[in-house]
Parts: C-alpha cells; sequence; structure tokens
C-alpha cells in the first residue's frame, strides 16, 4: 500500500528562509437589512387645521456584508392611499402629501464611513407623497450599522373629521 507524500510549500537549504502560502475566507453572516418599530405607533393628537408631530421609533439599517464598498441607501415612503379614518371616504382621508418627515441625526452608528441623514432637520421635511432617501451611508468598508429617530408631521386640513388615522410608513433599504 502506498502513501501518498504530504504536500510541502518549499524546499530550502540551511539558512534559507522558507515559505508556506496561507489562505482564509472571511464570511458575511446576514447581510443587508433594515429594522423599524413594530406598529402600531400613536404620533399624538390634534386639531384641524393645526399639526401633529411625533417620533416614529428607532429605524436601524445593520449591514453585515463585509464589503470593500459599504454603501447603502434606506428608503421611506407612505402608503398611496393616506391615512384614514372611519369608511375611508375624502372626508375621512389625510393624503400623503400632507405628511412629512425628517430622519434627524444618527442616535447610534458603529462601523466606518459616513452616515448622511436624509433630512437633518425640521426645516428639510420632505412629504411622503413620493419615496425619500432617510439616511445613507456614502463612505467605508466592511460592516456597519446607523439607527435614528425620524420625526413625522401632520398637517391636518381644515376639513378632517374626528376619528383615529391609520396609514403605512414603508422604510427599505438597498
Amino acid at each position: 500500500m502506498m502513501t501518498a507524500p504530504s504536500s510541502q510549500a518549499d524546499t530550502c537549504p540551511a539558512s534559507t528562509t522558507c515559505s508556506t502560502t496561507v489562505t482564509f475566507t472571511v464570511t458575511a453572516p446576514n447581510g443587508l437589512t433594515i429594522t423599524v418599530p413594530n406598529g402600531p405607533v400613536s404620533i399624538g393628537s390634534g386639531t384641524p387645521g393645526n399639526q401633529i408631530s411625533g417620533q416614529l421609533g428607532s429605524i436601524t439599517v445593520s449591514d453585515q456584508r463585509a464589503a470593500l464598498t459599504a454603501t447603502w441607501i434606506a428608503t421611506v415612503i407612505a402608503a398611496s392611499g393616506g391615512f384614514t379614518t372611519g369608511g375611508g371616504t375624502a372626508a375621512e382621508t389625510i393624503a400623503t402629501a400632507n405628511v412629512s418627515y425628517w430622519s434627524g441625526p444618527a442616535t447610534a452608528t458603529a462601523g466606518t464611513g459616513t452616515f448622511v441623514p436624509g433630512q437633518a432637520n425640521a426645516a428639510a421635511a420632505q412629504t411622503l407623497s413620493a419615496s425619500r432617501t432617510a439616511f445613507s451611508k456614502t463612505t467605508g468598508s466592511g460592516n456597519n450599522s446607523a439607527t435614528w429617530n425620524p420625526t413625522i408631521v401632520v398637517n391636518v386640513p381644515a376639513q378632517a373629521v374626528t376619528g383615529t388615522y391609520t396609514g403605512t410608513v414603508s422604510h427599505s433599504v438597498a
């Protein structure tokens, strides 16, 4: 029975450096994810013709891709049907054009790179009638994460009827 010879990297004479090539693999276990608050989330109450404003709760993007270029963009949009109460008739609907969002600064970050709020302050708030950038990471590499607590502002129309209005605010990351 013959046995295979052991593998050798190099054979070198005395007083000479012998080298062995070593390899290993770094894996990315979880990819790119976004975590949002469990709903329903109440942002408060107000009267017709005024504003209702409140924070949505912590949103976290976790990037475990271990990428050389670890950039991402988180987006936000409200459901196209707006926010409704009762039977959802026109008088019982507040359109997404009356609902604004501002991310504010990150409440926590981890990893290297540049984390950029979509709307740094209330003056930069944007309506949720179209997809908006909520937060992004524009430079850096490796695993990272960012958390923010956005504010939702509702301009309640003067003709709005009394009721608890419900709608969906959706976040995604790519």
